[in-house]
């Protein structure tokens, strides 16, 4: 009797508890919008089989735009059908799936916050200059001309992506995660170890990259090497890369499911930037010195370290006298 007495009472309490959730969810949708912004879900972009291919003429250029950033190579690279302007690199091999993925550098707050004041420049920077910077540091190849058909493609792609976004408001999940600071300089050679168990069966023994069979285009994007990334692109900071890493690699995982610890990313970046790469005339970026990034890996500086431990760390010394200098 008494067990019966006890299990009736216990769905008692399962009842009272879901008429409570049922309660709260129905008659305070106000609270279940705390709870998202509290989670911070990241932003997701819109397939690119959502484009109005079909609408107007405007779908068919942002499904163009598309193309050039998901196959970047094939209009734009060495055997290009365009022209030959870049190192055959893909936009996507850094804009992961085509500028859609949360923290993949994804394009989700573009098109709210641009035009706007970059400091490496020391100027406001419009999203055509900002197309032109990636194609000349992270293409390592020549800027297209603003009122090319495929510049304003690229254009229309990306307000496609972020035109239902609130103008000037950073969305979560925008570009890349920058980490913790390591208590120690990141471990080129610890680095070499993580890249060989994780990274090499796609980016080759030598950074090299895997071509696909048409040998115009890369599956695997090369890591250094004439064909990477030159010294002038972001991802040549270290803490760009090590971010970029810890939620997208190796190639499939995302944000939710890492595979390297953070020590490990900070580690295999700097074995990546270790290594040779083209090289750009870097004289004009960052006029203010001051306003130099910490882990940018080139003098000089407004500070008195070394240029070695702005390339590898330990950064939190340098943060530190930053602020005492405020």
């Amino acid at each position: 009797m008494l067990k019966k007495i006890i299990i009736i009472f216990l769905l008692l309490l399962v009842v009272i508890s879901l008429y409570r959730l049922f309660y709260k969810v129905k008659d305070s949708s106000h609270s279940i919008t705390i709870k998202t912004t509290e989670t911070k879900s990241a932003w997701v972009g819109p397939s690119h089989f959502q484009i109005p291919l079909h609408t107007n003429k405007k779908g068919e250029l942002i499904q163009y735009g598309y193309e050039l950033i998901a196959h970047t190579a094939l209009y734009l690279g060495p055997k290009g059908s365009v022209q030959h302007s870049t190192n055959g690199m893909n936009c996507q091999n850094c804009h992961l799936e085509a500028g859609t993925k949360p923290w993949g550098l994804n394009y989700g707050s573009v098109f709210s916050t641009y035009p706007k004041f970059r400091e490496r420049s020391g100027s406001i920077e419009t999203i055509y200059k900002r197309v032109n910077d990636c194609m000349e540091r992270s293409l390592n190849g020549k800027a297209l001309d603003t009122g090319s058909k495929e510049m304003k493609a690229i254009y229309a792609y990306i307000e496609w992506l972020g035109a239902d976004l609130p103008k000037s408001k950073k969305v979560n999940g925008s570009g890349i995660e920058i980490l913790p600071y390591l208590s120690s300089p990141a471990n080129p050679s610890q680095g070499k170890i993580v890249y060989i168990q994780n990274c090499q069966k796609c980016h080759g023994v030598n950074g090299e990259g895997v071509l696909d069979s048409t040998g115009k285009m890369y599956t695997y994007p090369p890591l250094w090497g004439k064909h990477s990334y030159n010294d002038a692109a972001g991802m040549y900071q270290i803490s760009k890369l090590a971010g970029f890493i810890k939620n997208n690699m190796p190639n499939g995982i995302n944000y939710h499911t890492p595979t390297l610890t953070a020590q490990a990313s900070w580690d295999v970046a700097a074995y990546i930037n270790a290594q040779s790469r083209p090289t750009k005339d870097k004289s004009k970026d960052w006029p203010v010195l001051a306003t130099k990034p910490i882990d940018y890996p080139f003098g000089p500086y407004a500070d008195n370290f070394s240029e070695a431990q702005h390339k590898f760390g330990p950064f939190e010394p340098i943060a530190s006298s930053r602020k005492k200098n405020q």
